[in-house]
């Protein structure tokens, strides 16, 4: 069994003390003034066929911890046990070289379709690159492929050799979508794939999403700012603040009982479909915690109205209060919070 309790056999991802620090440089000669502590101490698994999904305000380090699982930035220590098809493999050190292989089992959807495809090469290129790279050089195979993954998205084969302006905002995303399951990876992050889309297209693309995940056996890691696409979506929900997890828990205990005062203050945000029923808006005082100059003990304590002198001098640990739900907050166990009706 691993720290999260799964198998082996059932995790695709491990992620365990992962710290993502970006140096400031100050003076005439450039030197090191200090770190922005941009992931500090991140540790979640993924199932097969699970998504997890991070949520938090934008500064928090959802994007910069997605982006480390896939190698895009160097992490600074901690370690990415990524289950691949060879065995268990730590992602972290790995130079460029040895991670190629790896690549084509983990690929990420981009928040913005209009500007992740090349405005110069056919649908049919786009789509096709990732084969060409990995060595599918006969044409004829590789537009076959291509045809296919288009029907996958849905989306006539008929489309192949036109270029990306012809396409609308959702058609752009499924065709993103396409060219993330080109080479059959275990593991996607979606990078916020649904919030430059117009309202009335996200749900067809969560759907799709949803689709291809029961079908092929995907796993996601899914990167949001909307808790009501979050709610839809995901087997599990970790909620970042100031680089670190606060709170994580399966999607239906965490939305109706919330145990991190944060957590809470993101759920009473979520639109109540209900004109009848006043939703009751935690607003939360103060700035985000700078992550170059964190506060002393729980570094939510300055925004907390719950904070006490314990809080502004102790750094919570991420501790279990139930099976499968953990939170970082010394009350956590003492505090009622209120949450929101649980997903159907």
């Amino acid at each position: 069994m691993t720290a999260t309790g799964m198998t082996a056999a059932a995790t695709v991802l491990e992620v365990r003390g992962l710290r993502k620090y970006f140096p400031i440089r100050g003076g005439l000669f450039g030197r090191n003034a200090g770190v922005v502590r941009a992931v500090d101490d991140i540790s979640f698994a993924i199932a097969r066929g699970e998504t997890l999904s991070l949520v938090g305000e934008s500064g928090c380090g959802k994007t910069t911890t997605a982006r480390c699982i896939l190698r895009a930035l160097t992490p600074t220590s901690g370690e990415i046990m990524f289950h691949a098809d060879g065995g268990i493999i730590d992602v972290a050190p790995l130079d460029r070289k040895a991670l190629r292989p790896l690549r084509r089992q983990m690929q990420m959807i981009f928040q913005d379709p209009f500007s992740s495809l090349n405005p110069r090469m056919t649908i049919a290129e786009i789509i096709g690159e990732p084969l060409l790279v990995n060595g599918m050089t006969d044409s004829t195979a590789r537009n076959a492929r291509v045809a296919e993954l288009l029907e996958l998205v849905n989306l006539p084969s008929a489309y192949l050799n036109r270029f990306p302006h012809a396409f609308s905002g959702g058609q752009r995303q499924r065709i993103g979508i396409a060219r993330a399951l080109a080479l059959n990876p275990a593991l996607i992050v979606a990078d916020e794939p649904v919030s430059a889309l117009d309202v009335s297209v996200q749900a067809q693309i969560v759907n799709l999403l949803l689709e291809l995940q029961e079908r092929l056996g995907l796993s996601y890691l899914f990167v949001a700012h909307d808790l009501s696409v979050v709610k839809h979506v995901s087997h599990r929900v970790a909620v970042m603040y100031a680089g670190r997890i606060v709170e994580i828990a399966p999607t239906e205990v965490l939305f109706s009982t919330p145990r991190h005062p944060y957590t809470q203050a993101l759920l009473s945000a979520v639109p109540v479909p209900d004109p009848r029923r006043r939703a009751h808006r935690i607003m939360l005082e103060g700035e985000v915690a700078d992550l170059s100059n964190l506060p002393t003990g729980c570094h939510f304590h300055p925004r907390c109205r719950h904070a006490t002198e314990r809080c502004r001098q102790i750094v919570p640990d991420l501790e279990d209060v139930a099976p499968g739900h953990a939170v970082r907050c010394l009350r956590a166990k003492e505090l009622s919070l209120a949450g929101v009706a649980a997903p159907t």
